[in-house]
């Protein structure tokens, strides 16, 4: 970052004015660089709110940003005011700003506020930080802007301070500009079991308005957009990257202006702060540019993740392969068939034991007994000790799931306090089971006290944390409590790692995982569904975050029965895992299983440093990425065949970033998995080929022919 620049109106060098302009008037002007990617440059007219002057590729140092201002200032034409208002980092209405406002807020009667900010005061000492005033209304509005030049991120937020309690209906983290040279939008939908869909939406005059009011991020409206230019691809040309890093539900408006102007906002949910209050704020909105396709965002989305947000416990600690029990055993939880189960899991290369749902209250099924977080005594007689002591006597940790922040009405804890429950008495249920207000400071003891209990009394490294329905209503303060009484946990368990998880990827954002170290992508344990899923997450999300699991032949969630090598070798593409019955496998299976998973083992620690790159696939059929580390010394690419392909030969499969001048040996990791589809004799099938990065490419790699459902695993290193 740069110092900051004021210039005023005799920095506009060389600049004439036309006949009949109003006289200049000064200006401020601020500039963020992220060392090498990127520049943000922000300008204000005297001491109005600043407007995004510009943001892409890195300028000069000795730019002048004043003349810059100036150019970027559109004309006026018929049918216009005599003024263009300013597209602000908050648009504000009382400046007759044509579209969707940064700012919506009321008196505490009600009447509707119009703020006119002022400039108060900047600050540079820890990035860039703006203070706005207005004194007749009583707000002060605060823009905090810092920048990673490691993971070239720029974290933006904003925040809203008040003389007295007035309600917030909306308030926008730093409103940005979109592109111009853009044809479309990309943002994610989904659903249970189907998370992380590309939508593709193209510009046109008005807004695409997406919001979430689940009360939790949601599988359906992942809080992220991409924008790229006209031309981009997964490996090159112009993107812009967005992420809102909260979990209670967020709006995110796209909007093109009657002047063909374009904003972006993020925020909360609007209507969220149901009381009135005198301070408020965004959550960080994490903004990056890129000049090598959505890669480029891609990558800064992972490493800001998994270096700069994620706390890991023990940072030098592999991360071990995982097994879950809920596949194979559901709430029938039977202490001599939990011991078989794990010992055929540890057989197989299983590093880490998680006990699922069932093991607490009356916990026969989904109807009963959530919050009566006490060990039941019926399943285990002798408590959880004679399983944790067989798990780790195979030299596997232990794990536990919990789902503190619900109720079931049929429970201990909600006969006792049904006032804990957030909502209505007569509201819908999901999953037979309400949320419990974690506003509420009693609630937050209850379960901290609780599950405190069963992590201090025993050896636990790993807890599953659920969320398995949607809020009665979106709340604010509901995602506030949650967090706390995570904070409160780690504080006191600083080396318990803890899963994200809310039926699947319901709950996956850059906030909740400031706390935690890990997120259940999807409750679909099926391959197939697994490999797109995965793909379109790396667009925001490192491989050692997202949880990938091998499940049964006969998946419980689509019913699709898959091949044990496309399973395994889908779930070495993350951080690996199983959660079949292992009962099931047949010798031939479970061999396989065990190779997969030591292959996983032996590249699991630089895969954990690596960046996923998408790569730009000529079949559609063929889901296909490289996994790199940043020195690019070595690589591994995992070419997913979806479907049947339109032609009859694979089409080449041209790999990205690497040295054009440089060789790589290349060989298929998996060449026994070659079955009758391919009859000829490509090199790869029998042997390493020694080719150039240039080549590689600009032609690409040629793979043998492959059945639907399957993967090829190419390896490559830099000689």
């Amino acid at each position: 970052m740069n110092d900051t620049k004021d210039q005023s109106a005799g920095a506009f060098e060389g600049a004439t004015v036309p006949l009949g302009r109003p006289t200049r008037t000064p200006t401020q002007l601020w500039r963020l660089d992220d060392g090498g990617r990127q520049t943000l440059v922000l300008g204000a007219h005297c001491d109005r709110l600043p407007q995004v002057v510009y943001w892409g590729a890195k300028i000069p140092h000795d730019a002048n940003l004043a003349t810059m201002m100036l150019a970027d200032q559109i004309d006026i034409a018929g049918g216009m005011l005599d003024e263009v208002s300013e597209l602000s980092l908050c648009p504000e209405t009382a400046r007759t700003f044509p579209g969707q406002p940064g700012l919506i807020c009321r008196q505490g009667e009600g009447a509707p506020i119009l703020p006119n900010f002022r400039f108060a005061s900047a600050d540079e000492t820890d990035g860039l930080t703006l203070i706005y005033r207005d004194a007749d209304a009583g707000l002060t509005l605060r823009f905090d802007f810092k920048v990673d030049e490691h993971t070239h991120m720029i974290i933006a937020h904003t925040a809203l301070a008040t003389d007295a309690p007035i309600h917030l209906d909306w308030l926008a983290a730093p409103v940005m500009p979109g592109p111009q040279y853009s044809d479309e939008m990309i943002d994610m939908s989904g659903r249970w079991c189907g998370e992380f869909q590309m939508n593709r939406s193209a510009w046109s005059p008005g807004m695409r308005y997406r919001e979430n009011r689940t009360g939790r991020t949601g599988h359906e409206h992942f809080p992220g957009l991409l924008i790229p230019a006209r031309g981009t691809t997964n490996t090159a040309g112009e993107a812009w990257g967005f992420h809102y890093g909260w979990s209670g539900g967020h709006k995110m408006i796209a909007e093109e202006l009657p002047d063909g102007r374009r904003q972006i906002q993020f925020g909360h949910t609007s209507h969220v702060e149901p009381s009135a209050a005198q301070c408020f704020e965004t959550a960080p909105l994490y903004l990056t540019y890129s000049t090598t396709g959505l890669n480029g965002c891609a990558v800064s989305f992972q490493r800001h993740l998994r270096d700069r947000i994620i706390v890991w416990p023990r940072p030098m600690t592999e991360r071990p392969l995982h097994y879950n029990c809920w596949e194979a055993v559901y709430f029938n939880h039977s202490l001599p068939v939990l011991k078989d189960i794990a010992t055929r899991a540890a057989a197989i290369g299983a590093e880490r034991f998680v006990l699922d749902d069932g093991w607490f209250g009356q916990r026969d099924d989904d109807t009963r007994a959530l919050a009566d977080w006490e060990v039941d005594t019926r399943k285990y007689p002798d408590g959880l000790g004679p399983l944790i002591d067989h798990i780790q006597g195979l030299g596997m940790s232990f794990g536990i799931w919990f789902e503190p922040e619900m109720i079931n009405p049929n429970s201990e804890s909600h006969r006792l306090h049904p006032n804990w429950a957030l909502g209505a008495d007569d509201q819908t249920l999901g999953r037979n089971q309400k949320a419990l207000n974690m506003a509420l400071p009693e609630v937050r003891d209850f379960l901290f006290e609780r599950i405190y209990a069963i992590l201090a009394a025993h050896d636990i490294d790993y807890v599953k944390w659920d969320h398995n329905r949607v809020l009665p209503m979106p709340d604010a303060a509901q995602t506030r409590g949650s967090y706390a009484l995570i904070d409160r946990l780690r504080a006191s368990f600083p080396s318990v790692e803890i899963e994200s998880c809310a039926s699947g990827g319901g709950r996956i954002d850059f906030g909740i995982l400031q706390r935690t170290q890990r997120v259940w992508l999807s409750d679909s344990n099926d391959a197939l569904e697994r490999l797109r899923i995965q793909h379109n997450s790396a667009l925001f999300l490192p491989a050692m975050v997202a949880g990938s699991h091998v499940g049964p032949r006969r998946c419980h969630t689509s019913g699709r029965v898959l091949d044990i090598s496309f399973r395994a070798w889908v779930a070495a593409q993350r951080h690996m895992g199983f959660e079949m019955d292992p009962r099931e496998l047949t010798d031939h299976e479970a061999a396989i299983l065990t190779d997969v998973a030591d292959w996983w083992k032996a590249n699991r620690r630089w895969m954990a440093e690596a960046d996923i790159l998408r790569l730009d696939t000529s079949d559609p059929a063929l889901i296909a990425e490289q996994h790199m580390p940043r020195d690019g010394h070595r690589f591994v690419v995992f070419a997913g065949v979806s479907e049947t392909s339109k032609q009859i030969s694979p089409r080449p499969l041209r790999l990205t970033a690497l040295d054009p001048q440089t060789h790589y040996k290349v060989s298929l990791t998996n060449r026994d998995t070659i079955t009758t589809a391919s009859r000829g004799h490509p090199i790869l099938k029998h042997e390493s080929i020694t080719v150039s990065g240039a080549w590689l490419m600009s032609h690409g790699v040629t793979l043998p022919c492959a059945f639907p459902q399957s993967m090829w695993v190419l390896e490559g290193e830099r000689l």
